[in-house]
């Protein structure tokens, strides 16, 4: 029997994720080590292999096949666009993708003026934009502290995620827009399905009946 493998993107999406799938009886103590500088997980018993990944390199990995399924933020698997099957909301890590910015922006996005827009999310911002709203404007790539742009005179909005919003607020901006909803998502590779179709389609439905029990508490 093959291992599947998965990747799991660090940090909280991880943490959370093991929660869950011991709860299924998937174990890898392992990965709980803080001092471990193993890169690949085993679990024998059921004959699955675990990695961490940076959170934007999961689907990529799963495009490819390096994995079979992998667990990331919907913000990642919509700026990443790469080929695999989205299957599974896990809910948890819930936010949202906005266009955000001062007040007297609202205007600029209603009478679809060209503007520019700051993101960390070039591509979602891209899409919103041209495709969704079919309006004009620059995108700007920015890699951290997005807020600051429209407040020095870089940008007039931003695309950006907004969790409890008290940053903009603090700053003097605001949600203009909601492009959409976000939280974790399972990413399957599609040839993986087709060939480990019935040992993964155990897993996902063994995870379904575990966030159905929590929804109904």
């Amino acid at each position: 029997m093959r291992y599947i493998t998965f990747a799991l993107a660090k940090g909280r999406l991880a943490r959370t994720t093991l929660s869950y799938l011991e709860r299924i009886g998937v174990t890898c103590e392992e990965m709980k080590d803080p001092d471990t500088r193993k890169l690949i997980f085993v679990n024998e018993e059921y004959k699955l292999k675990f990695f961490l990944a940076k959170a934007t390199d999961v689907p990529t990995y799963v495009e490819y096949g390096a994995a079979d399924i992998g667990v990331a933020g919907k913000d990642t698997i919509m700026e990443e666009g790469r080929n695999l099957y989205e299957v599974m909301d896990l809910g948890f890590g819930k936010c949202r993708m906005c266009v955000c910015g001062p007040a007297s922006a609202r205007e600029l996005l209603k009478r679809n003026e060209i503007i520019r827009v700051a993101s960390k999310y070039p591509n979602i911002a891209k899409h919103y934009f041209n495709d969704t709203k079919n309006q004009t404007v620059e995108i700007i790539k920015l890699n951290g502290s997005v807020e600051l742009a429209p407040i020095v005179g870089l940008s007039e909005v931003i695309v950006d995620i907004v969790e409890t919003g008290n940053t903009l607020r603090e700053n003097g901006l605001e949600v203009l827009e909601e492009i959409c909803p976000l939280s974790a998502r399972v990413v399957v590779n599609q040839v993986s399905l087709k060939m480990e179709h019935d040992r993964i389609m155990h897993i996902l439905n063994e995870l379904n009946l575990v966030l159905k029990e929590d929804s109904r508490k």
